[in-house]
């Protein structure tokens, strides 16, 4: 059989990485998939009550992250946002392709290079760019965080993608830190730099964890209609939230209560996507979520049962769409062992 693509880790040790054929393999043949999700669940519903708790789901969503080379959970918001896209799917079903792992290797970049549109759009790039006695390396730093992998460009924001791909770029096309701006000087040189970033793509192809969704409150109200669904999550949150000696909760908890059921909610952690923070502070406003006043756990369920409800509202009737893009990094030698029960 045909070996898959291979990197070296810093250890020494020559591990297969997972380019999405094996994971599309997955997640289009329904029967194995199917299969493969009904194995998962009942190892992973420890109380037998047929139904997955957030935490009984976890380990299943840090095995899948170790697969794909994920950072560990709480390290990076893009990739938490991945995990908590697994998660979703656990909890919902399959969505069609939920998640995409690209394989980001320059030629797309070159294609976009010689394209037609190449030159437009950097111009309106560089006019956007305002950067007060900024110089031209400043310009084509600041230019690079808004290609996107669509254009064939990894995460700039990466510290991996800037040390090794982003950097040594710019020193190998000898861009000066003091060299005065100009848009004829800026389109030049930094066309120079995408070709050089192009081949060192070529050399050293970045794998990327790509997510698309829109938020427009679906998940939030089949949670709210579900009341055996949202009773027992509601009453797994609260057991996690501080109390005082009465057994009361500060109505300043319904934040941290709120991030702990957001994947059952079909919502993202919070700080992951800043446009559904900025609702969900919007929501604490208008319910006068922190006067810090201690309510009973049953005032508390219904207080955060309110906030579901004006969030759902708010992305009902402003959807909210995001692209996420996390970069994977060294995936585990042993990560294809999720998948060995798909062979059928």
């Amino acid at each position: 059989m045909e070996e898959g693509p291979q990197t070296v880790t810093k250890s020494g040790e020559v591990v297969e990485v997972m380019d999405g054929s094996d994971i599309m393999e997955l997640v289009e043949n329904d029967k194995v998939f199917s299969n493969f999700v009904d194995h998962k669940f009942r190892d992973l519903d420890r109380d037998c009550d047929g139904h997955l708790s957030v935490k009984e789901l976890q380990p299943a969503v840090a095995d899948i992250g170790a697969a794909l080379g994920l950072p560990p959970q709480g390290t990076s918001a893009d990739s938490d946002h991945i995990y908590a896209e697994v998660l979703s799917e656990f909890t919902h079903g399959l969505k069609r392709d939920p998640i995409v792992i690209l394989r980001i290797d320059g030629e797309d970049l070159l294609e976009f290079i010689e394209s037609p549109s190449f030159e437009p759009e950097m111009m309106s790039i560089f006019s956007e760019i305002d950067i007060p006695n900024g110089s031209l390396t400043d310009y084509i730093n600041k230019a690079f965080e808004k290609l996107t992998v669509d254009k064939g460009m990894p995460p700039v924001l990466d510290s991996w993608v800037t040390s090794n791909i982003i950097t040594p770029a710019l020193q190998s096309c000898g861009v000066a830190q003091e060299q005065p701006v100009s848009q004829d000087a800026f389109l030049l040189e930094f066309k120079k730099v995408l070709e050089t970033v192009a081949q060192r793509l070529k050399d050293q192809p970045v794998i990327v964890a790509h997510s698309e969704n829109t938020f427009d409150g679906t998940g939030v109200r089949r949670l709210l209609s579900n009341k055996f669904e949202l009773e027992k999550t509601l009453d797994t949150t609260v057991k996690t939230m501080p109390k005082d000696q009465n057994g009361k909760i500060s109505k300043n908890c319904v934040r941290l209560a709120l991030d702990f059921l957001a994947s059952v909610a079909g919502l993202p952690p919070l700080g992951a996507v800043y446009q559904i923070d900025e609702v969900i502070a919007e929501s604490c406003k208008m319910l006068d979520m922190d006067d810090g006043k201690l309510v009973k756990e049953e005032e508390f369920k219904k207080i955060l049962t309110e906030l579901l409800g004006s969030i759902m509202l708010q992305l009902e009737g402003n959807p909210i769409a995001v692209s996420t893009n996390s970069v994977v990094h060294e995936p585990l030698a042993s990560a294809s062992t999720l998948l060995q029960p798909l062979s059928m």
